[in-house]
């Protein structure tokens, strides 16, 4: 190259008088570097979500690389560890429970065939017991055991403490291999006006530990769709939802579904405080189910309900 080409080339990477390089690079006196360190540190208090983590040359660093490594590793275990439902069943200390399983005979076959962990195994199917019954709960594996064995049975306790005595409540159904729509299927056979399925939520690169709550009104198996449940998601204090307010929207949303006779779409949940006592039926027993018959544990076909909005 020229001594003019050189020239020519260096008049074209001079910074101008208004903006040296050195003025480029100087954090503005409003913010300064540590400033910025400490404004991204203080909004990480309020999230779990990834933020403000930095650089090390072009990628994360490698703490922060090692971190979501972990999380990633944390939500496959969740996915792939066993149900133990004799936790769960311990954590109950005077309340029956059932055990049953889905139509998927392994978890292999859970995660493959999603329709098969929506309906019951025949053979538990005849050994539920069947009644009058206003409510049953469903604890469900779904996509992540350990959600269901950290909380699951707070979740149950706290809601049942806020029923009122005239109220009929089915066993807690322990169900392996489930979805949220074998909740359908489980009150269909057992009769009971209103399911609670209580479901391990898909774990993400922030939370493995995430319960559902499934509400659903007079429940039909093939029938009702994820438009006619009510959901309360993430419970998991202390970063979630907590028991007890859980417990109260669950409480205050079965009152109204109870009087109006539907849950979904058609009921909202209207209130962040803690909701009135539950209406005691006057019979003893919640309104006629208008959209089911009560089979009583009766054989009824194969469900072909809809996977819930978070896979489970």
């Amino acid at each position: 190259m020229t001594d003019r080409q050189l020239a020519s080339v260096s008049d074209d990477l001079t910074v101008s008088d208004d903006l040296t390089v050195s003025d480029d690079l100087t954090v503005s006196d409003d913010l300064t570097v540590s400033d910025d360190l400490t404004m991204w540190a203080a909004l990480r208090r309020h999230t779990q979500a990834r933020i403000g983590l930095g650089r090390a040359g072009s990628a994360l660093p490698t703490r922060h690389r090692l971190e979501l490594q972990a999380a990633h590793a944390a939500a496959r275990d969740a996915v792939h560890s066993p149900f133990a439902p004799e936790l769960v069943a311990a954590a109950l200390p005077g309340i029956p429970t059932v055990r049953v399983r889905s139509a998927a005979g392994d978890r292999l076959t859970y995660l493959q065939r999603p329709d098969l962990g929506r309906r019951l195994d025949a053979v538990d199917r005849a050994h539920l017991p069947g009644g009058d019954w206003d409510l049953v709960f469903v604890v469900a594996d779904g996509l992540s055991s350990r959600a269901v064995h950290e909380h699951a049975a707070p979740v149950v306790r706290a809601t049942t403490t806020l029923l009122p005595p005239g109220w009929r409540v089915a066993p807690v159904i322990l169900a392996e291999q489930a979805r949220v729509a074998l909740g359908d299927d489980v009150a269909h056979a057992m009769g009971a006006a209103m399911v609670v399925v209580l479901i391990g939520e898909r774990p993400g690169m922030s939370a493995a530990d995430s319960l559902g709550a499934y509400l659903t009104y007079a429940p039909r198996p093939g029938t009702t769709t994820d438009a006619d449940r009510n959901c309360l998601s993430n419970i998991r204090p202390p970063l979630g939802l907590r028991y007890e307010t859980a417990a109260a929207k669950l409480a205050g949303l079965m009152g109204r579904a109870a009087e109006l006779g539907l849950t979904g779409v058609g009921l909202k949940d209207e209130s962040d405080s803690p909701p009135p006592p539950l209406p005691v039926p006057s019979s003893g027993a919640l309104p006629p189910n208008p959209r089911s018959s009560n089979a009583g544990g009766a054989e009824i076909a194969a469900p072909a309900g809809t996977s819930s909005p978070s896979g489970v």
